[in-house]
């Protein structure tokens, strides 16, 4: 992420960095929410997968291209398979870590409004798992789909009748592809290299694996993607503060209007 920005007016990041402690406690807060909110749309074994017939069906009416042929790729080989697996097992939770690690050391307003931005849009999620349940394409029979994490491995799920860490039916929307979506923007946004668009392979091959994995419908990204549009629209990507000399940490003004915005803001 060592990406060439614009330089900065002196102490403006400095002043708009949360403390520490308190982002720690906030983005433990959030994730300690986001497991417990999976875990009362547990339960719903019959409406998930009567759920999951509407949206296959849905998805052949209006021609989606069909997650079977991502999959065949991946089933070419084990190992192609295995390294899917372990894409979706291992990066997610890190890559979103980094992310926010990143741009709170080094670009620390695009932080908070990253931060708000994936805040409001796990909340967003959480509230469709709970009125949505819904069984992934692994699970119905239906789809003719292959459970390549329990036949290649590596897997990160148990029996969904005796899993008690995680909520199998909430597979609509997707927060992998909806977090990986929002790291690549968030880069783009905090970053002037002329190669910050390739972040966008980040959610590409994110949405080719969850699909290809048959963990995720084709609508669970969509869903995904446009709640991620309504979070970045109500929550804009705010201006830098310039602090006159002796003002207190907290009493930051709008910059000037010749200041320059936050690097790669509207780019």
């Amino acid at each position: 992420m060592n990406a060439r920005t614009e330089p900065a007016p002196a102490g403006s990041d400095a002043i708009a960095r949360p403390p520490l402690v308190r982002e720690l406690l906030l983005v433990a807060g959030l994730f300690l929410v986001y497991k417990f909110g999976r875990q009362l749309a547990t339960g719903h074994t019959g409406e998930a997968f009567r759920n999951a017939h509407g949206v296959w069906d849905f998805e052949r009416a209006v021609r989606l291209p069909g997650e079977t042929a991502v999959q065949s790729l991946l089933l070419h080989g084990d190992g192609l398979a295995h390294l899917a697996n372990t894409y979706y097992a291992a990066v997610h939770f890190p890559a979103t870590a980094a992310f926010l690690v990143w741009l709170y050391l080094r670009r620390p307003a695009h932080y908070v409004w990253a931060r708000r931005v994936l805040a409001a849009l796990t909340a967003a999620a959480l509230v469709l798992h709970l009125l949505f349940p819904l069984a992934p394409p692994r699970m119905l029979a239906a789809t003719g789909l292959v459970d390549t994490a329990r036949v290649y491995g590596p897997t990160v799920y148990g029996d969904p009748a005796t899993d008690s860490l995680s909520n199998q039916f909430a597979a609509m929307p997707s927060l992998h592809f909806g977090w990986a979506l929002m790291v690549a923007i968030g880069l783009i946004a905090a970053t002037r290299s002329r190669w910050r668009r390739l972040w966008l392979l980040h959610p590409l091959l994110t949405l080719l694996v969850i699909v290809g994995t048959a963990n995720h419908y084709w609508l669970d990204a969509i869903v995904a993607a446009a709640l991620l549009g309504l979070a970045l629209t109500a929550l804009h990507l705010p201006h830098r503060t310039a602090t006159p000399a002796g003002r207190p940490r907290g009493g930051a003004i709008p910059a000037q209007r010749d200041e320059p915005s936050l690097v790669g803001a509207g780019r």
